[in-house]
């Protein structure tokens, strides 16, 4: 149901095959376990960095593909096909949302240090931004890190933390300069599981993303050196803003594949249901509302690749990227919402894959920047 699309290249297209193929054969087989388990095996890590899926954005010499925005496009458009959510969420926080602190501000010696790990998928990547009283507004942030003789020392809590029971290698963000106003004066830090001090708070129960791990974490007293400062002191805000952007486009792309899929299966279903003497597909209203939902998402992928297609050509793109966030977080929603009605009790029951997909999906308008957030954004630049 993919259209020709001028975004594309043969080898993206070719990138997409393989990712759908490998989702297919090794994520959706397994995902209800994993549901079970709460987590992703870490196998599964290791087996997509052997494909090259985990480093896809980054240099060659540490085991990427130098490709750019697109492909994260394509991978996460993928990932969302796979219908759980927990586990795509997972993975982009590794590839997308948390490992591009390194690789936008690292040095070469910390490049060294890390890439390699996470691109061959052994070493687990996370970002530790959001706080009990600082989501999208970083200016509340109240994670301190104070200098101690050639070191820092970081205190404070991190909420809703993707990979935070599992991970291996944090990008910390912390506040260093009180006296800076708003948002400025915070800092990234490196900071590695199994550091003294650094601790998981507990392990969070969520509504949906049940194979995503995520956690509360806890800073005493971590000291950290020099050398696992990501980016320059107090300059951390732009790291964070700037990730925002690569965030949010692949917070879309993954929801518009989840809601094409869902329409999908929704068709497979009301093809067959009987009811009143046919098919539920016989029923006008069923048929146009989904005819107006597909239109809907096609919209939705267009808007994604347009703006992805601009980050990669190196453009400004702060509104088109909000849009994105805003648009697709909400539709997502809405199209499982009646993908749910339309599979009636059925779609009520938790064997049913949209059932599952309606929860995974709610976070969609939430996480990576509220839609109310994202209309904000949007409203300054118009």
């Amino acid at each position: 149901m993919t259209m020709i699309n001028p975004y594309f290249s043969d080898e993206l297209t070719m990138l997409r095959d393989q990712i759908r193929r490998f989702v297919e054969a090794e994520i959706v087989p397994h995902g209800d376990a994993w549901e079970e388990a709460g987590k992703v095996p870490r196998e599964v890590f290791a087996k997509m960095g052997e494909l090259g899926f985990l480093g896809m954005r980054y240099p060659e010499q540490y085991g990427g593909a130098d490709l750019d925005t697109m492909a994260s496009v394509v991978l996460a458009e993928e990932l969302g096909r796979c219908t759980f959510g927990g586990f795509s969420a997972d993975l982009l926080v590794h590839t997308d949302m948390a490992s591009p602190h390194l690789a936008n501000v690292g040095t070469p010696e910390q490049m060294a240090r890390w890439m390699p790990g996470i691109t061959s998928g052994k070493s687990i990547c996370a970002v530790a931004v959001t706080e009990p009283g600082a989501g999208s507004d970083v200016a509340g942030m109240r994670t301190r890190a104070i200098r101690d003789g050639n070191g820092w020392l970081i205190n404070g809590t991190k909420m809703f933390i993707t990979n935070g029971v599992h991970g291996d290698l944090f990008f910390v963000a912390a506040k260093t300069n009180t006296e800076a106003k708003g948002s400025r004066g915070v800092t990234i830090f490196a900071v590695e599981q199994g550091t003294s001090g650094f601790s998981v708070g507990k392990k969070l129960n969520k509504t949906g993303w049940l194979c995503s791990d995520t956690a509360e974490l806890v800073f005493d007293n971590v000291r950290v050196t020099g050398d696992q400062i990501l980016g320059e002191v107090d300059q951390g805000f732009y790291a964070i803003m700037k990730n925002f952007q690569n965030e949010r486009t692949v917070l879309g792309a993954m929801a518009m594949g989840e809601a094409q899929k869902a329409i999908e299966l929704t068709l497979d279903y009301v093809r067959d249901r009987p009811a009143f003497g046919g098919v539920l597909w016989d029923k006008q209203v069923i048929r146009q509302r989904l005819a107006e939902r597909a239109a809907q998402v096609e919209a939705g992928r267009q808007l994604v690749y347009s703006a992805a297609w601009k980050d990669a050509q190196g453009m400004e793109c702060v509104k088109e990227v909000s849009m994105v966030k805003a648009y697709c977080g909400d539709l997502v929603n809405k199209v499982l919402y009646d993908c749910v009605q339309f599979h009636g009790g059925m779609g009520y029951m938790r064997e049913t894959p949209v059932e599952r997909m309606s929860r995974d999906a709610r976070i969609q308008a939430i996480g990576g920047g509220a839609t109310e957030v994202m209309l904000e954004e949007i409203a300054k630049r118009l």
